[in-house]
């Protein structure tokens, strides 16, 4: 039984769990249920709070962890990254008031910078020779220069939307961050057999992300033409009509080009398109 600590709430326990379900592993719980095991498949969820999943990985409470890079990277615990997982996007930047006068990161020398990352904020300010006085909060660092405390803030950012609501303004984007799954790196052969196969259906969700299953009749004499524009993984399926003139031609289709392919197989003769979304692709 392999053990996965998720976080207890948020953007990334959504997108954990929806990529869980995409790869039909399912867990039936409540958030009020701190372990929980999935009836089909060898996995047990342990609900934890973000910060203390690298920890909880590095010591071996959990097997493997998804996390967050930011947090990941702070905590600085001994566990190794088995994948980026390209969901729960954000970056950790410096913000300051929009009324000042910023012209360069000089500007934080004699600084007070309110955050809840001291560790990556001082290796920031060493390795760009500034000294500014970090002053630590945990929750809420947005509203610190607004009420005295903070002279700035470094903080996640994702649409930037809480910045502007607290008349802040991005000005240095420190690291950019996603989820992370990480893993013990003492794992038994038999739990890395079992997050192999976790993995294999992981690759198999995010191979089929953004791809349509296409379908559509096409004409014989301008069968080599179709096939030339058809980006496919491979090369089309080709299937025999009862019309001897005609045959039905499958493939891939990749959805940041799909309208413009699609309308160059109508300019072909292309008839009868059918797309379906794909759920799963294993190459």
């Amino acid at each position: 039984m392999l053990r996965i600590a998720v976080q207890s709430k948020g953007r990334l326990y959504e997108d954990t769990m929806a990529l869980l379900a995409e790869a039909d592993i399912r867990i039936n719980s409540t958030k009020r249920t701190l372990l929980v095991t999935s009836p089909d498949f060898p996995l047990e969820v342990l609900y934890l709070r973000d910060d203390d999943i690298p920890q909880s990985v590095a010591t071996g409470v959990a097997d493997i962890g998804v996390v967050g890079e930011n947090e990941f990277v702070e905590r600085g615990e001994d566990a190794e990254i088995i994948q980026r997982l390209g969901f729960s996007k954000c970056r950790l930047s410096l913000a300051v008031p929009k009324q000042d006068d910023y012209k360069g990161k000089e500007w934080f020398n004699g600084k007070k910078i309110a955050t809840s990352y001291p560790n990556i904020l001082r290796k920031y300010l060493k390795e760009n020779n500034l000294d500014a006085d970090i002053h630590v909060i945990t929750g809420s660092v947005e509203i610190s220069p607004g009420i005295g405390l903070a002279d700035a803030i470094f903080d996640i950012v994702s649409s930037g939307s809480t910045l502007v609501s607290n008349n802040l303004r991005e000005v240095e984007v420190v690291m950019k961050s996603e989820a992370l799954l990480i893993g013990n790196k003492n794992l038994s052969e038999e739990k890395k057999q079992v997050l192999e196969q976790m993995l294999f259906r992981f690759e198999a969700v995010r191979q089929a992300e953004g791809k349509k299953y296409v379908r559509m009749n096409a004409p014989k004499a301008h069968l080599q033409e179709i096939i030339n524009v058809l980006p496919g993984l491979k090369s089309p399926t080709i299937i025999p009509l009862a019309d001897d003139e005609w045959c039905s031609v499958h493939t891939v289709l990749d959805q940041k080009r799909f309208w413009e392919i699609i309308g160059k197989l109508k300019e072909m003769g292309a008839q009868g398109i059918l797309v379906t979304p794909i759920e799963k692709m294993i190459l």
